[in-house]
């Protein structure tokens, strides 16, 4: 495996990226540049972009097309990935729709801005220093939920059976259960939270997934900018499909200790259906590369402030 460690090359990268899109990259060499966030670039066109999958095949964009077939009932299974292109998903900034750009305000009570606070990000308007930030994704924690649909959401497949919608995400090589066998969720008093949650489905209409989630431990963040949650915190997901080959996501934060309303950190982001034959990357957090990492950069960086 090649060494993604370098500290020369990895001080110049940490700058533009949060440790988990360094420390999780998939297995092997990298074979396309990440290229680094700026907000002052032009938009580039990505309508032809195409990257390379697990085996190392070419996976280009899927091309919209206005006579796509229509959606099955009730299905949703396929492998999918921003229908924008791969980086789409990215939101390194926090949730797509309110980046912690200051200029997206979340409408957050005293206490919700107090539990704010307290995280110290990689990037947004809590940024700190490498060295200095507390994300518990950066300790190789698991990702959680929704945090795992709010930074790097890139291939995920849905694998449906009679009781049952599993998503499998590229992300931290996890899977969700979302129970669709009209089930309740479990009594609080005796449930124990979970990293990524508790899910029941149910199908609104024929192409309509409607996902609840609660019973999230409060260890995870919301998104990449820190956002946080009580253990109050439930998370709405409606996935519609538009048609066979185009699926689109809304995702709804509702915690009414943290939230003084209800907020949109997806809204309609649009999923594309690729081929049965993609296969999904390797993307976890290693503690042996993430102690490599803390001793080539976070630790000099303490001495440099400069580096991030």
């Amino acid at each position: 495996m090649a060494n993604r460690f370098v500290a020369a090359t990895m001080v110049l990268i940490v700058s533009m990226f949060s440790l988990p899109a360094l420390a999780q990259n998939a297995q092997g060499p990298p074979r396309i540049p990440f290229p680094a966030p700026d907000p002052g670039a032009p938009p580039v066109d990505r309508s032809n972009e195409g990257h390379l999958d697990g085996w190392y095949k070419d996976s280009p964009i899927m091309p919209a097309d206005p006579k796509a077939a229509p959606a099955p009932r009730h299905d949703l299974s396929g492998i999918w990935e921003p229908a924008a292109g791969w980086l789409a998903g990215v939101q390194f900034m926090g949730a797509q729709e309110y980046p912690s750009d200051g200029k997206h305000f979340l409408p957050f009570t005293p206490a919700g801005e107090e539990a704010f606070k307290k995280h110290k990000a990689g990037f947004g308007t809590n940024e700190v220093p490498i060295a200095l930030n507390n994300d518990p994704f950066d300790m190789c924690d698991p990702i959680g939920f929704p945090r795992i649909e709010l930074f790097n959401l890139r291939a995920i497949q849905i694998v449906q059976t009679p009781k049952q919608v599993m998503i499998l995400y590229q992300n931290d090589r996890t899977f969700r259960s979302i129970w669709t066998d009209a089930r309740g969720f479990p009594d609080p008093d005796i449930a124990e939270t979970r990293w990524y949650g508790y899910s029941i489905g149910r199908w609104e209409d024929n192409n309509t997934l409607v996902v609840e989630t609660t019973g999230i431990d409060e260890r995870t963040w919301i998104d990449n900018a820190g956002r946080p949650h009580s253990g109050d915190l439930r998370v709405e997901e409606r996935f519609h499909r538009v048609n066979r080959d185009l699926m689109e996501l809304t995702l709804t934060i509702i915690d009414p200790k943290i939230y003084a309303k209800p907020w949109n950190a997806l809204e309609k982001f649009p999923m594309r259906l690729q081929s049965d034959a993609f296969d999904i990357r390797e993307m976890l957090c290693s503690p042996s590369e993430q102690a490599t990492f803390d001793k080539e950069v976070s630790r000099p960086a303490i001495a440099d402030p400069q580096k991030k």
